[in-house]
């Protein structure tokens, strides 16, 4: 989700619409410590490096495409 919400903060940029420029920070930050906090629980039940990236392969296949929060709210409005 936060991904998507940063895809759609790059799409008002483009299109030059209103957006607070600081989100992009504060969103990359959130998706870094995501990341980390992960890792480090892989870690932790000892999965490699090589076995991470195949697992992470294999859960991006089995993703169900869905539109983000703030763009869901937009359709019901």
């Amino acid at each position: 989700d936060l991904k998507g919400e940063l895809f759609l903060l790059r799409l008002k940029r483009s299109a030059r619409q209103e957006f607070k420029s600081s989100e992009f920070g504060r969103m990359r930050k959130r998706i870094a410590r995501m990341l980390t906090v992960k890792r480090e629980r892989e870690i932790e039940q000892g999965i490699n490096k090589r076995l991470s990236r195949k697992l992470d392969r294999k859960w991006k296949q089995s993703i169900v495409v869905r539109p983000p929060p703030s763009l869901r709210e937009n359709k019901e409005e």
